[in-house]
């Protein structure tokens, strides 16, 4: 039976401008348990017949029936399906892969084999026939060595146990014997003696006489054609047969497999651990960015929790009301010219107005406040009981002063956390007296820690009745200012425009002075403040994705120096049976761990910057679950983008240029 029949083969290169024609017209047949030397001088296109004939090049104009298939109609996934399970290599080189040794070149077809995808331990359970096949080429004492630890003779032997773990109909030898010394060439010819007795097909190009004196066919080319042809007959191996019809049905590649994505990820391991100086910087890069992502984000969402929680303590849902200014005869006045608030003021807006649940007037002021032989300045405030349940600052221990307190002009003191400190220390100022501007107040409260709320320490004023503040301390007639607590923030414009009202006609004003009382709305302030924090953390987060950028361009820079210098082993890999699609995960698989394992090192890192600005420094700072779940988003995204060039530029080399790369 005819394993091949070619008829009118030609080919021609195209370089550039230039036609190259290598191959002319050529008709050939083999049959089955054949063994044929191909010969003829450099250049006389024998090689480029061989590699036709291995389906890794194309030919120009001709047919090629493959075991009665015509495979100029496959694509180059069938083609690379065929070569897998019918074809055997043998190259002058060995193209072996110097990270892998003697069993694992062996066993590398295997990863591309149609038969691994119905059983996961495929490769595995082939490990006893690829040593069978190794102690069959002598090796049998060698095969965890690596080809650096082999001779020339035993790297070739190795490449002939690999073109034979496939069980091929067909094995294709280019020059086995031309980097081998005499003796080695011989054992070499031996071994290819001996696979044809056992009726496998061998095609082997050579120049040398006395080698092709081993065939059993000798064609010879000149000048692109067939000047010679010399047949012995050998008997049909009835083997073929069978091999014929399982070519006709076996030239599918499924690539989204889960023992073969294994396969993928193990061949993309080895090939990073190969090169640990080079992935251990790529790697970096990605860590890098990875890292500041995480602690700037970090940061910015702790500085954003930590204004959210002081713009919280400051109360919800509270309308501030102070004074406006207004404008007679082209003068401006001053806040307060116009419109004074007075207690009854507050009386009628607590009364009056409906969804009200707070009201607390305010006055301040400045003194210093001096207790045995200490003093600090402070600032006085002067209110009522409603004042805890507005700004959340029930106190932490002691208590606030009643309404009776402030009735009766009582001289009592809730102090801050700072002035506690600097005049107390370490002593409890519950039932002390301090004196403030010259006057004794007793000491019945201790506020909770608020933190500067912009140019001004919320820790450092103390808080006394309002009707003591004013007529006692500060002699003040008339409010500084007025907190008014909603029931619910989306009546707040509401209740703002009916305090307007109610204050104009209190004081008789005209509807259109507004502008004399101004009102500001807590819960809008709080918003703007969020709103910029979040946009401040977005910036710095921005920052880092910019370096996680940076990281990934360095990655994809590295893999294409990986493609270029590893261009021979992708010409191997297809030629063993991998397609595109095979090189293009590979490679893309490298990219994605890469930066996986920069990212989790990353997160970890940013973590513990995080920790340690919160320890050390002082800083609020927040990892976040979100954070962590989009730095390793990024970190893949960036592996798949920057990666996805480099693993086309392999996927898509021409088997027989990568081959012949130098």
């Amino acid at each position: 039976m005819k394993i091949i029949e070619l008829k009118n083969i030609s080919k021609t290169y195209h370089l550039e401008k230039v036609e190259v024609p290598v191959l002319h017209n050529i008709s050939l047949d083999i049959s089955e348990g054949e063994f044929i030397a191909i010969m003829g001088h450099s250049g006389s296109g024998k090689s480029t017949l061989l590699n036709i004939l291995g389906l890794l090049d194309k030919p120009s104009s001709g047919i090629y029936t493959l075991a009665t298939n015509e495979v100029s109609r496959l694509s180059d996934d069938q083609l690379a399906t065929v070569r897998n399970k019918f074809l055997g290599f043998i190259f002058q080189s060995f193209n072996l892969l110097p990270r892998m040794a003697a069993l694992e070149n062996v066993l590398m077809p295997l990863v591309y084999s149609e038969d691994s995808k119905k059983d996961n331990n495929f490769i595995k359970n082939n490990h006893e026939n690829a040593k069978k096949i190794l102690e069959k080429v002598g090796l049998g004492d060698r095969i965890n060595h690596k080809p650096n630890e082999l001779s020339g003779g035993q790297q070739q032997r190795v490449a002939i146990a690999r073109a034979l773990i496939n069980n091929p109909m067909l094995i294709l030898a280019d020059e086995p014997t031309g980097n081998l010394d005499s003796k080695s060439a011989s054992e070499i010819i031996d071994i290819l003696k001996g696979l044809n007795d056992l009726g496998i097909t061998i095609v082997m190009v050579t120049h040398e006489p006395d080698l092709a004196q081993a065939a059993k066919r000798t064609i010879t080319l000149q000048d692109g054609v067939i000047i010679s042809d010399k047949k012995i007959r050998k008997e049909v191996n009835n083997n073929i047969e069978e091999k014929a019809e399982q070519f006709s049905r076996k030239i599918t590649h499924h690539i989204f497999r889960l023992n073969r994505m294994k396969d993928y990820f193990f061949q993309a391991m080895r090939a990073l651990l190969s090169n640990r100086t080079r992935s251990v910087l790529s790697i970096l890069g990605v860590l890098i960015g990875v890292t500041g992502l995480i602690a700037m984000l970090a940061l910015g969402r702790g500085a954003q929790d930590e204004t959210k929680k002081r713009l919280a303590s400051l109360g919800s849902n509270i309308l501030m009301i102070t004074p406006g200014s207004s404008t007679r005869g082209g003068i401006a006045f001053e806040a307060g010219s116009v419109t004074r608030f007075t207690l009854q003021d507050v009386d009628e807006i607590r009364n009056k107005v409906s969804g009200i649940s707070g009201v607390a007037p305010y006055v301040t002021g400045r003194g210093q406040a001096v207790y045995k032989g200490k003093n600090w300045n402070v600032r006085i405030e002067g209110t009522t009981n409603d004042y805890p349940f507005l700004r959340n600052s029930q106190p932490v221990s002691g208590r606030f002063f009643t309404t009776a307190e402030t009735v009766s002009r009582m001289k009592v003191v809730v102090i801050g956390q700072t002035i506690k400190e600097q005049l107390f220390e370490d002593q409890n100022p519950l039932g002390e007296f301090i004196k403030i501007n010259k006057v004794d107040f007793q000491i019945i409260g201790l506020l909770p820690y608020k933190g500067s709320s912009g140019w001004r320490n919320e820790d450092e004023k103390v808080i006394i009745p309002i009707n003591t503040a004013m007529y006692r301390l500060l002699g003040k007639e008339y409010i500084d200012s007025i907190d008014v607590q909603t029931v619910d923030e989306s009546i707040m414009d509401e209740v703002s425009k009916n305090i307007t009202k109610l204050i104009l006609q209190l004081h008789r004003l005209p509807e259109t002075k507004t502008d004399s009382i101004n009102i500001r709305n807590m819960a809008d302030i709080q918003e703007t403040v969020a709103s910029t924090m979040k946009t401040f953390a977005y910036l710095l987060g921005s920052v880092a994705f910019i370096s996680l950028l940076v990281g990934g361009i360095g990655i994809m820079n590295i893999m294409l120096v990986s493609v270029t210098e590893r261009t021979r082993e992708i010409g191997l890999r297809k030629a063993i049976g991998a397609n595109n699609n095979d090189i293009l995960f590979q490679f893309m698989i490298e990219s994605v761990v890469i930066c996986v394992m920069g990212g989790l090192i990353g997160i970890i890192f940013g973590s513990l910057i995080s920790v340690s600005l919160s320890t050390f420094a002082g800083w609020q700072t927040k990892v976040s679950l979100s954070s962590v779940i989009l730095a390793f988003t990024f970190s893949v995204l960036v592996g798949l983008i920057f990666g996805t060039w480099p693993a086309r530029k392999a996927a898509q080399l021409n088997p027989i240029d990568a081959l012949r790369y130098e």
